[in-house]
């Protein structure tokens, strides 16, 4: 019974710990992302704030569902890779490749960043080259 009682003990030690890691990139993100001038269309960058709750990014720039939006959503493991996928919405002709995609059409693409410090960049995956960068907020 004793042997028990110490392994539960451990546990219980191990547990706030264990707790802290899943949490290690919680808070506000600044986020930039960036898009060069592709093909016949216009670059341009957003800049918004994404909050990460429980290892979960959401971060969203202008209206949810409406032209010109963009969502950021995915899981961040306690390492600091990540699973993230933006869905947008095009928006003015001028920024979008090709020009003929009528405003609104829904697209998304996914994004490769590793979460190691303060200061993080990414990239697109597919489609258009485009950087990100997402910068821890403190707290106040």
């Amino acid at each position: 019974m004793r042997n028990k009682a110490g392994i539960f003990a451990v546990f219980l030690l191990l547990l706030p710990g264990a707790a802290r890691a899943g949490n290690t990139f919680d808070g506000k993100w600044l986020t930039t992302v960036s898009c060069d001038a592709f093909r016949d269309a216009l670059g341009f960058s957003y800049r918004f704030v994404a909050v990460v709750k429980d290892g979960n990014f959401r971060g969203l720039h202008g209206a949810e569902r409406e032209p010109g939006y963009l969502l950021i959503e995915g899981k961040i493991a306690d390492d600091g890779t990540t699973k993230l996928y933006a869905t947008d919405k095009t928006g003015s002709k001028e920024y979008v490749p090709g020009r003929d995609t009528p405003r609104g059409t829904e697209y998304g693409y996914h994004i490769k960043a590793t979460f190691n410090g303060a200061e993080v960049s990414g990239t697109r995956v597919e489609g258009r080259p485009s950087t990100l960068e997402f910068v821890k907020q403190e707290a106040h």
